[in-house]
């Protein structure tokens, strides 16, 4: 399908009407469409944030699970979500497109909400209450009470990753980046678009935490079910004014089909001149050529270039009938390197967000055990700690701006202060001081309780205030704003042109990744220290969780310099193709 040519400024090239018409410029896309995307966008994070960041509780008060437990069901929960980002991401550059992917996968959210709040509601779906004054054993969840649980947690996450994949891209889809005037429309867009998910993150563990833990867990719940489904009706009211893309494929299927065809032609040997590897200029399809950037031959992963091997029987490809899966051009395996390149930085940023896992789990617990009043009559709930964990970031954000960068561009002669992967190392080290703050003030803690006489009492409330957790929670905060900021530009600006979805990709897979990575070493350390001297006790005024902490901050370190390493080896593709005479195009922005 093609667009005709258009007349003045009125029709777009590249985009059509909710009826598959071209897309007018004045009644189609603008602020009034991305407002409603907005809108679902600031639902989605109030709601999956409203149910994570007090879930720990709720699993060890409500459900009777143990600390170990529950703290893996909550990073599993976490790390669900973020890895099946990658799932709506393929679905929508490949089948659907990202306007039914959005109305579906909010749906299915609001669906598992619903289930989670009907769950809280019916007593059955929940083990009877503990009664402390008889000593008996609090009666754990059963096998049907926990089906329903997970059903409605994992309908959830696969809502939210559905979802958060296609929302900023569906947003920038309604502005036209040829025009100057909707280039910076959209610019805006970006800014709004981290307002409103900084907004839904702080009614989140403010508001909505408040409500859990005072009015009760099925107004909870309930809002974040009403808010969905409001960001659902909100979204598919704009359905007439939106402006819609072609599918473009995933990169994935890119990234597959080059290492499928090397495979099959492993044991071909590569000519001495690359000239004879089959590339754009080999193809007759001229949309290809205009939409690639023709990339140099390099000799790094020399494997990869097999793929690129035109056999005889292949034809000399200007009929348009080659198969991708095996013979790919020269320029799609030099950008599948550009991919394989950037794999030491990124295995090396997943355990950033192990560490951040921590401010969800057992920093949460940490603090249910802990004097958490202000005043004589307000008590803070624990979960709303956090707030101190986003208000590192907010914090941090001015500062790097208004002080850092000044500095930092002129020690290092660097306009923009520091390069992405050093903002990442910074993010990488500020994760170590808040394992160490963690671990110490964990023993502080624990000397209080043992000072008290509290050890055995694992409901009793430690005479120390909780503010003694603020600093892990702020070092975090401030570590996020440094490494999120620094991957998705580090990924954003070395991923190829034609494999844009990849940077939101790469980047979403560390966070999944550093969730599991938690949910592991929890099962590991509660499994080699649970029977005798646990880590991870139930009651962790018996357990060792500044050990926990200390593992964490010593696989940091080791982390960090496996970091410095991958860094120091890795060239920037702009100075990788200057070195060659080619120039970039710049790179719009993107968020997830």
């Amino acid at each position: 399908m093609s667009l005709p040519i258009t007349q003045g400024d009125k029709i777009l090239q590249d985009a059509w009407d909710y009826k598959g018409r071209p897309a007018e410029r004045s009644r189609t896309g603008g602020w009034l469409s991305a407002a409603m995307i907005l809108g679902v966008e600031a639902c989605e994070r109030l709601t999956t944030l409203g149910i994570a960041v007090n879930l720990v509780t709720y699993l060890t008060a409500t459900m009777h699970l143990g600390n170990a437990s529950a703290a893996n069901t909550v990073t599993n929960f976490l790390g669900t979500s973020f890895m099946l980002c990658l799932l709506g991401g393929f679905v929508a550059d490949t089948f659907l497109g990202r306007y039914l992917t959005i109305a579906i996968f909010a749906t299915v959210q609001a669906t598992g909400v619903t289930i989670l709040t009907i769950s809280t509601i019916i007593p059955s779906l929940r083990p009877p209450k503990c009664a402390p004054e008889t000593g008996a054993l609090c009666a754990p969840a059963s096998g049907m009470q926990l089906l329903v649980l997970y059903l409605a947690l994992y309908m959830t996450a696969l809502g939210t990753g559905g979802l958060k994949s296609s929302v900023s891209g569906f947003g920038s889809d309604q502005f036209d980046e040829s025009n100057k005037d909707e280039r910076n429309q959209m610019t805006n867009f970006f800014n709004w678009f981290f307002f409103l998910i900084s907004i839904g993150s702080l009614a989140a563990v403010t508001i909505l935490v408040y409500i859990q833990d005072n009015l009760g867990r099925q107004w909870g719940y309930g809002i974040c079910a009403c808010a969905i489904v409001a960001g659902l009706v909100l979204f598919l009211s704009g359905t007439r004014k939106y402006r819609f893309k072609k599918l473009v494929g995933s990169p994935l299927t890119q990234i597959a089909t080059v290492f499928v065809a090397a495979w099959k032609k492993r044991n071909l040997e590569l000519p001495a001149d690359t000239s004879f590897l089959f590339d754009i200029d080999d193809a007759e399809a001229e949309e290809q050529k205009k939409k690639k950037l023709k990339l140099p031959h390099s000799k790094q992963f020399r494997f990869l270039d097999r793929a690129a091997i035109k056999e005889p029987q292949m034809g000399n490809g200007t009929n348009g009938a080659v198969n991708k899966w095996q013979l790919s051009t020269l320029t799609d395996v030099e950008e599948v390197k550009l991919v394989v390149r950037m794999l030491p930085t990124w295995a090396t940023t997943i355990l950033f967000w192990t560490v951040y896992a921590q401010m969800t789990t057992f920093s949460v617990s940490q603090a249910t055990t802990m004097d958490r009043h202000i005043g004589k009559s307000f008590e803070i709930p624990p979960a709303s700690l956090t707030v101190f964990f986003v208000g590192g970031i907010l914090l941090t954000v001015p500062i790097y701006d208004r002080i850092i960068v000044p500095i930092a561009a002129k020690i290092l002669k660097n306009p923009q202060g520091l390069t992405p992967l050093q903002r990442i190392g910074v993010g990488l080290v500020l994760s170590i001081l808040a394992m160490v703050a963690a671990a110490l003030t964990e023993i502080k803690r624990l000397h209080v309780a043992r000072s008290h006489g509290l050890t055995d009492n694992p409901n009793a409330v430690i005479p120390l205030g909780v503010f003694w957790l603020v600093p892990q929670f702020l070092l975090v905060g401030a570590g996020e704003a440094f490494t999120y900021i620094g991957q998705l530009d580090f990924f954003l600006r070395e991923c190829p042109k034609g494999m844009k979805t990849m940077s939101t990709g790469l980047f979403l897979s560390t966070l999944s990744l550093g969730f599991f990575l938690s949910s592991l070493l929890v099962s590991i350390v509660h499994k080699m220290t649970g029977n005798k001297k646990p880590w991870l006790a139930d009651n962790l005024n018996q357990g060792k969780l500044y050990n926990f902490y200390w593992l964490l901050a010593i696989l940091s370190v080791l982390n960090l310099g496996f970091y410095l390493l991958g860094a120091k080896w890795y060239v920037y593709k702009d100075k990788r193709l200057a070195d060659d005479g080619i120039e970039l195009e710049d790179t719009g922005p993107v968020c997830h």
